[in-house]
This record gives structure tokens, C-alpha cells and sequence, in this order.
């Protein structure tokens, strides 16, 4: 459905900034995705992209939850730029299970289980182990907000990880993506303030099944819902960007 429409003249509206891009698409899949799982689980719970923003509570509570993002990476979608993927996480007890994400124009299956290891396309994933700032690959994202104030201190953030001398930061407009290319070892490193939940659900098992490290961009645990987060390969480059980075605030998903 995506690769078709990848292509395809869309219906195109904002939610939150003119910059936090909707379709027609977005909707249908993900009521695509309810309507299959619902049949098969009426008793789980959904928290999803386009319901939440429509008005549908986003609350994490003990219960089965599917945890969905249609399409991730809507504004490259907008403009057929090919880095789009679906991803579903699930929870129980509110502890995430398992996560699949699919890269729609590559076909590529990211999934992982808890214990049970990460894969891609069935090849078993690993990250990197690197440590060093000066030798790593970051990845991040800009995030809905641009105000003068919020630009000043995402900037601020990469020219903070340059000066410490990282090879690299890189934006490529689909934060699941990007936490898979972390998974995989092709980047050493991911920040990000103003991601979502169904952001960083599947992505998480998928990491931390690749051997790798999520927390808050305090250093602590990570909060699924507190719309921010750090991942690397090691626990080591994690806490060097907490230390380095300044906060972007951003309300969580579970305020009302």
C-alpha cells in the first residue's frame, strides 16, 4: 500500500506544526493495522499515531498494547524521498515484548523479541561496539518544533558532538529507520527530543536485542513516554551525549 502510494499524488495536512505532515494513507493503514489485530485480540489495547493526535488518550497501562506507527518518515512520504517504514511495538505489563519494522521501499524486516535476539530479514542483527566519540556516527532528528529557540538548541546539539569530534551527524526523516540502522552497526549513535512513543517501541526491543543500550537523555532509565531518548551500541557513547547534549522540551505523550 505504502510503495504504491510512495508515488502517487496525496492529500496532505499538518497536526501539531507545518512541518508534522498527515495523508490519507497514515489513516488507512494504520485502521488497516487495528481492524487485523482487534479481530485476532479484541481485548488488547491500541495506542497509535493518527488516533492519539484525532484525540484518543495515549496511556500505557498494564494491559496488552500495540503500539503503532503507519508510516514514519511521513514528510519524506510527502515527497517520495524513499526512507519510510511501519512499526509496531507490543507491551505487556508495561514492559515492551517485541517490535517489527518494516522498510517499505528496501522490503526490509527489522524484528526483535525480548531474549530472543534481533534480526533483519532473518540475518541476525549486532551493533557497533564502539566507544569513542571521536571514531562514531550519530543519527538524530529534528523533531515538529521550529521555533527560533528549539533550532538554536538542536543546532547547538550537533555542532556540541562535532566539536567533540564525532565523524558525523546524520538526518534521515525517519527516527525508526535510523534506530534500525543503529541496530544494524551501521551508526554508532541516536538522539533525539520530540520523537513519540510509537516512535521508539518496536525500535527499543530491537536495540537492546542487538546488544545495545536505551536511556533518557538524563543518563536514567528510559520513560517510553517522555518523547525523548538516547540509543548507542555501548553504555559508554550513551552517557558521553547525555553529558554533552542541552534538553529540548517537548510535553509527553501521556499529558492530557
Amino acid at each position: 500500500i505504502i510503495r504504491k502510494a510512495l508515488t502517487e499524488e496525496k492529500q496532505v495536512s499538518t497536526k501539531t506544526s507545518a512541518a508534522d505532515l498527515v495523508t490519507e494513507t497514515d489513516h488507512f493503514v494504520e485502521n488497516l493495522i487495528i481492524s487485523v489485530l482487534k479481530e485476532k485480540f479484541p481485548s488488547h489495547r491500541f495506542i497509535a499515531e493518527e488516533s492519539t493526535a484525532a484525540g484518543s488518550k495515549c496511556v500505557l497501562t498494564d494491559s496488552p498494547t500495540w503500539i503503532i506507527d503507519p508510516v514514519d518518515g511521513t514528510c519524506n512520504f510527502v515527497h517520495r524521498f524513499p526512507t519510510v517504514a511501519v512499526s509496531i511495538g507490543f507491551a505487556v505489563n508495561k514492559e515492551l515484548e517485541f517490535g517489527v519494522i518494516y522498510h517499505c521501499t528496501e522490503e526490509r524486516l527489522y524484528t526483535g523479541r525480548r531474549g530472543q535476539g534481533a534480526f533483519c530479514n532473518d540475518k541476525r542483527l549486532q551493533v557497533s561496539k564502539e566507544t569513542d566519540i571521536s571514531k562514531a556516527l550519530i543519527l538524530t532528528e529534528i523533531g515538529p518544533k521550529r521555533d527560533p529557540a528549539t533550532l538554536k538548541l538542536f543546532l547547538g546539539n550537533i555542532e556540541r558532538l562535532l566539536k567533540a569530534q564525532a565523524h558525523g551527524v546524520r538526518v534521515i526523516g525517519s527516527s525508526t529507520l535510523a534506530l534500525c540502522h543503529l541496530a544494524s552497526g551501521a551508526a554508532d549513535a541516536y538522539y533525539q527530543f520530540g520523537l513519540h512513543c510509537w516512535d521508539l517501541a518496536a525500535a527499543t526491543v530491537i536495540i537492546r536485542e542487538a546488544g545495545g543500550t536505551v536511556i533518557d537523555t538524563s543518563g536514567g532509565p528510559l520513560d517510553l513516554m517522555s518523547c525523548r531518548v538516547i540509543a548507542a551500541g555501548t553504555r559508554e557513547m550513551a552517557m558521553f551525549i547525555a553529558q554533552e547534549i542541552q534538553t529540548i522540551h517537548y510535553r509527553r505523550d501521556d499529558e492530557n
